[in-house]
């Protein structure tokens, strides 16, 4: 078997059928890559003329003449043939020598050890270690998670031949509840196209400035609308809120309460109820007063938050967020999961993923917050094998030298 450069039409049609295939190893990726500088080629593994492992290869010329190569997400092959395994990891270490390369990045999109819902191994669970073994033994060394350029740590909700009303029934109590508290509200949903993305951007903006983290231009978001959409693989949605027709349903719903309060006889037995009730319309009143100062501040509608899915199948990746702080009590992010898993279900994905997590699950880490969020789903932690590098040039701790003086 030889190394063979594909077409682009090769590769995706091997892709399409790869379990393992993420929209990360797509031609889309690969020519919104080629804006920064990129250059993008498919190589695959033929035995008797059909591909059994490709792979969608980037390279970068860096310093020195030399170029550092990136398999992102790649290869996709069939991990359990480690020979087969082997044999492509060596051919590829082979072509990025061949080629001036300095080194050579993977991150395949494969699960080290399975875990559970709250991070604990799974007893005689999937287990890839011998992949890593391979991987080892060809002189690839783990990249530390602090410099990983992927997610590592996942959290999964499978939902194949899975019911709307099963999986609400299996979501954790909290976030059950607030989901139907979202649907009492009248939050909408409304799908963004191409020209209405500066939305979505503005959101994402106020959230990096908030929560002090960097995030991509508004170009970024545009080219990957341009890219995927053709093939219906990417949505912006964003949840609004309309203030007048907010505070009739928080009425209807206090009239409910107060004639069930009427309703009540004198006796005494019933003082608890009747307290009960006088807490819950003191409630309403609280939110339909909250809710006319927020009219007066920012007229009828309000826009509350903004997510990016990527719709490849077999999986529904929830990929980017943002909210405006001063609307977070609506917890509009809990409906927009809730909508997209419903999607999911109805359009035939396997799996919907919240992507990544800290892999700490310690309650001090200052990002539990985004796993406490994602187990409310009642999912599983998805751990991946991580980034992998092998030098293809002794140049290669010379570039590493040069790459941390720059950042200091």
């Amino acid at each position: 078997m030889e190394l063979t450069v594909l077409t682009e039409e090769e590769f995706r049609s091997f892709r399409d059928t790869s379990p393992y295939r993420t929209f990360m190893q797509t031609p889309e990726i690969g020519k919104l890559r080629t804006k920064s500088g990129w250059q993008v080629t498919y190589l695959g593994l033929k035995k008797e003329l059909n591909i059994v492992a490709a792979t969608m290869l980037l390279s970068k010329k860096r310093y020195f003449g030399k170029s550092e190569f990136y398999a992102l997400r790649g290869p996709l092959l069939d991990f359990e043939d480690l020979a087969l395994f082997r044999t492509f990891l060596q051919l590829l270490k082979k072509y990025v020598k061949d080629h001036n390369g300095y080194c050579l990045r993977m991150d395949p999109y494969l699960v080290y050890k399975q875990r559970d819902s709250s991070g604990a191994l799974v007893s005689n669970g999937v287990d890839h270690s011998d992949n890593v073994a391979v991987l080892n033994k060809l002189g690839f060394k783990a990249v530390p998670l602090a410099e990983q350029e992927q997610v590592s740590w996942m959290y999964v909700l499978d939902i194949e031949n899975q019911t709307e009303d099963e999986i609400m029934k299996n979501l954790r109590p909290n976030t059950r509840n607030t989901i139907r508290k979202t649907l009492k509200n009248g939050i909408e949903i409304e799908e963004l196209a191409l020209e209405d993305l500066p939305k979505f951007y503005q959101i994402m903006e106020e959230t990096g400035k908030r929560k002090q983290f960097a995030i991509r231009d508004l170009a970024y978001f545009e080219h990957m609308y341009e890219l995927f959409s053709p093939r219906h693989e990417i949505k912006y949605l964003i949840t609004k809120l309309n203030l007048k027709k907010h505070i009739a349903l928080l009425q209807k719903e206090k009239e409910e309460v107060v004639q069930e309060k009427e309703k009540l006889s004198p006796a005494k037995y019933n003082d608890g109820k009747r307290k009960s009730l006088d807490s819950t319309i003191e409630g309403f009143n609280k939110r339909m007063k909250q809710a006319e100062q927020l009219q007066q501040e920012y007229g009828e509608e309000i826009i509350l938050s903004g997510s990016m899915f990527m719709l490849c199948q077999p999986e529904i990746i929830y990929l980017s967020s943002g909210n405006y702080e001063q609307f977070m009590m609506y917890n509009s992010q809990y409906l927009i999961q809730w909508e997209m898993i419903k999607y999911g279900i109805e359009h035939g994905f396997k799996r919907y993923n919240f992507y990544g997590i800290p892999s700490t699950f310690d309650k001090n880490d200052k990002d539990y917050g985004i796993y406490e969020f994602k187990t409310g789903f009642n999912g599983y932690v998805e751990q991946l094998i991580g980034e992998y590098v092998v030098a293809t040039s002794p140049l290669y701790y010379l570039v590493r030298l040069v790459h941390k003086l720059k950042k200091k």
